[in-house]
């Protein structure tokens, strides 16, 4: 399960909205916090580098990357703060992994939040572990915490 504070996912819905027609991205940060739970701690928006269309597909810059590795230093420990994933939206297309996700997603264990966004607005967002070995995608449970 992947918990994420109502103002964390305020910040992903808001750069979704703001970024329609094309996709936005960035980074979560957080720990796990025991019982295969996910934490997410921070946000760290990115530019879409997408080199290919920014209207369906999205990279998150390597230097935001880069720079939130450093922040959070190394983690010897499971409970320590780590990039667990990242977000992206999907403006007018369903809150679930494109074809195009799944063939590029290369990190495993980093889960996946994608955002919907309607005619501007977001409507919905799911999680998901991208099974790229299978060309599947698993949906995991999302709970906004207080």
């Amino acid at each position: 399960m992947i918990l994420i504070s109502p103002a964390l996912l305020k910040l992903i819905t808001d750069a979704a909205e703001s970024a329609y027609p094309a996709e936005c991205c960035g980074l979560l940060a957080g720990r796990d916090s025991g019982g295969g739970d996910v934490v997410v701690t921070r946000v760290t928006p990115s530019r879409n580098l997408s080199k290919t269309n920014i209207w369906d597909s999205f990279e998150v810059d390597p230097e935001v990357r880069f720079a939130l590795m450093r922040e959070l230093g190394s983690f010897d420990s499971q409970t320590a703060e780590h990039i667990v994933g990242h977000y992206h939206s999907h403006p007018d297309h369903p809150a679930k992994p494109s074809e195009r996700d799944i063939a590029m997603a290369y990190e495993p264990d980093l889960v996946w939040l994608i955002t919907a966004v309607e005619a501007g607005r977001a409507t919905a967002t799911s999680a998901y572990l991208i099974l790229r070995e299978s060309g599947r995608s698993q949906q995991i449970k999302l709970r906004i915490t207080k």
